[in-house]
């Protein structure tokens, strides 16, 4: 079994979405996938919805401290904000460790079309890297 880890700052959105995504595009049987934060503030509802609006559901995730998964050998570890990069634990593995900086879209401002319109730009950057990264890696 292949373990991943997706890692941000608090486990609500852009770890959520990659989870839910390298969930789908995974063979479930080869890998197990697992999201963390180096600290937990609750799933975001919005990435829920706008996850279910392009057909995965994340409603079942839950918000889960790095600190949870330290006994697990993962393969990949892979940060997906900076502040999870700089804050990311060693883990006594063989894990490769991957990096790239996704905005935050809860920090997004405006109307409630713009926060939405910005949700959904992060999630399409978000399922094309984690489609390559299976694609690269020969996960599915």
């Amino acid at each position: 079994m292949i373990n991943i880890l997706v890692l941000c700052t608090g486990n609500s959105c852009r770890s959520q979405i990659a989870h839910g995504y390298l969930d789908h595009f995974t063979d479930s049987k080869k890998v197990k996938i697992y999201s963390a934060g180096v600290e937990t503030h609750g799933v975001n509802p919005k990435a829920i919805t706008i996850m279910q609006e392009d057909g995965i559901d994340i409603s079942h995730h839950t918000s889960n401290n790095i600190d949870e998964y330290f006994n697990i050998p993962f393969d990949y570890v892979i940060t997906v904000c900076d502040n999870a990069k700089e804050r990311c634990p060693f883990f006594p593995s063989k894990a490769v460790k991957l990096h790239y900086n996704f905005p935050d879209p809860a920090k997004a401002t405006g109307t409630d079309d713009e926060i939405t319109n910005e949700f959904i730009l992060v999630r399409k950057m978000i399922q094309q890297y984690c489609k390559n990264f299976v694609d690269d890696n020969n996960l599915n």
